[in-house]
């Protein structure tokens, strides 16, 4: 598809309006009570909203259509406007109103690696910068480049399984295969991914691993990057192929200066990957847990020592109490979801269960699992119901080891309460666990007020700073982008800023590559 016949509601929400979800009455009335809400006005329709004036050189054109071919250089508004930004709430709250600070000049959409090679090369010599656009789902500003005269490059016609090697549990995917898609040509040869992240429905496999991604079975499976045998990056300067074995003592590991890169040192067109077979048994079950403390107790003793679940999702008490269970039907306590993938699952489960029991966890069954399944990717629907009910909603993310674990949680909570009016509602669970520490995801429901775009960006500021000082990273799976660049910077370090400087330059000459993205 070009993104002409896309749906025209979609470019200004998470989903499209016929998969919309109502809140339930009793959140309706809940964040009535608790925060001033702003109607919200009819959102500008596509062919109105106003972008900056595209006026692309006409030599890059005419070498672009040369290299990709006319019909896959595409210039229309709708198409500029669909590729102009992410989708975080700032993004969408932009899009309703209709006015789009910056977009691309032009969408290029190579069909192959050699094609994408040949758009770089132009670009560079021409220094035209460049965006490079996968499902668009960041969240962190990623596909948005500071410059305001840019191209971007849609990478949708790299959409194939490239090669399946049953014996190695390997598969070669391009970079701008859809999840779903993926795991639909997997499961015709018997396997799956297992990344089954947030973003699954519209997020590709190249923006995986470009942004270092987290499913939400990371716990059985692994993250995104640990997936990752080889890959093959397109630099303005040529080809890079990385990874050749399962694992190798052959200098460092040049795969990870490109997993999490974020298309600032070149184009990712394919990924090796682990796969799995599909797994014979699932089995997902709740647990109660007395406080957020001693769930997070009763989850390390299982990550550090066994069995190892698929997926361990422990919500705050909060969050326990407004989302996990039905806005303000729950009796208390944190809500702990368990899921077991794969082989004898329920001996597994009853194993665990021994351990979580020994921890004072309350058994809730199989159904609080079953719903979480069911309901895994509701969140960014339900945002976009927040948004038309004029509440603001948004999230943020980090990781911490456990030593330091609970005082991020509380810093965090605190720090956004403190930058933001009362009535404020922030939810927060662990959902990415690992021997030494997991991952905390906060998600945030406040009033808009006059300016909710500024609100979110003063509050945002507060609780990265937060995380800095508690210790924890400023990302653990979304990426840098724009908006954490300057708190990443602090982070790894003047000298290794000065390396990531010297590696874009050497790669990237002309610094066309997502200019802003990342790199301070």
């Amino acid at each position: 598809m070009n993104g002409e016949g896309e749906d025209a509601d979609r470019w200004n929400r998470w989903g499209s309006a016929s998969e919309a979800q109502p809140l339930p009455d009793s959140a309706s009335e809940l964040l009535a009570q608790l925060l001033e809400l702003t109607p919200t006005p009819p959102a500008v329709p596509l062919p109105e909203v106003a972008m900056p004036v595209a006026e692309p050189d006409g030599a890059v054109l005419t070498a672009l259509r040369a290299a990709v071919g006319t019909d896959h250089v595409l210039t229309s508004p709708a198409i500029r406007a669909r590729h102009a930004t992410g989708l975080s709430t700032p993004d969408l709250l932009r899009r309703r109103r209709g006015v789009l600070h910056r977009a691309p000049q032009a969408v290029v959409r190579p069909a192959d690696h050699a094609e994408v090679l040949a758009v770089l090369d132009i670009c560079s010599q021409h220094r035209v910068p460049v965006a490079p656009f996968g499902g668009g789902t960041s969240v962190v500003g990623g596909v948005t480049p500071t410059a305001t005269a840019h191209l971007t490059i849609d990478l949708g016609r790299l959409d194939r399984i490239l090669a399946v090697d049953a014996v190695s549990r390997t598969a070669t995917l391009q970079a701008g295969l859809p999840t779903p898609r993926a795991a639909e040509l997997l499961a015709e040869h018997g396997f799956t991914l297992g990344h089954v992240p947030q973003s699954y429905e519209y997020a590709t496999i190249g923006g995986f691993a470009a942004t270092r991604s987290c499913g939400q079975a990371s716990t059985g499976y692994g993250r995104f990057d640990e997936l990752v045998t080889e890959l093959t990056v397109a630099t303005p300067r040529g080809t890079i192929r990385v990874g050749r074995a399962p694992a190798s003592a052959a200098g460092p590991d040049l795969r990870q200066l490109f997993l999490g890169s974020e298309g600032t040192l070149g184009v990712i067109t394919d990924v090796t990957v682990r796969v799995r077979p599909i797994p014979a048994q699932t089995h997902y079950e709740g647990w109660r847990f007395e406080s957020f403390a001693a769930g997070l107790h009763a989850v390390r003793r299982l990550a550090q020592e066994g069995p190892r679940a698929t997926v361990l999702r422990l919500s705050d008490e909060v969050e326990t109490l407004i989302g996990a269970t039905g806005w303000g039907q729950s009796d208390g306590g944190c809500l702990l979801v368990v899921g077991y993938e794969g082989e004898q699952v329920h001996a597994t489960a009853e194993t665990a269960a021994a351990v979580l029991a020994a921890q004072d966890g309350q058994p809730l069954g199989a159904e609080p699992g079953r719903q979480w399944q069911r309901h895994r990717f509701d969140a960014p629907y339900l945002r976009d119901a927040l948004l038309d009910a004029g509440a603001f909603a948004e999230t943020l993310e980090t990781a911490a080891y456990w030593s330091r674990l609970p005082e991020v949680h509380e810093r965090v909570r605190a720090a956004i309460l403190g930058a933001l009016p009362e009535g404020t509602l922030v939810l927060a669970h662990v959902s990415h666990v690992y021997e030494t520490g997991a991952s905390l995801y906060f998600t945030v429901i406040c009033s808009p007020g006059s300016d909710p775009i500024d609100r979110w960006r003063t509050a945002k500021a507060a609780a990265s700073d937060a995380i800095a000082r508690a210790g924890g990273t400023i990302t653990h799976h979304h990426g840098v982008g724009t908006d954490h660049r300057d708190w990443y910077a602090t982070e790894i370090g003047e000298l290794a800023v000065d390396l990531l400087r010297t590696v874009k330059r050497q790669l990237d000459p002309a610094g066309i590559l997502n200019p802003g993205i990342l790199v301070p």
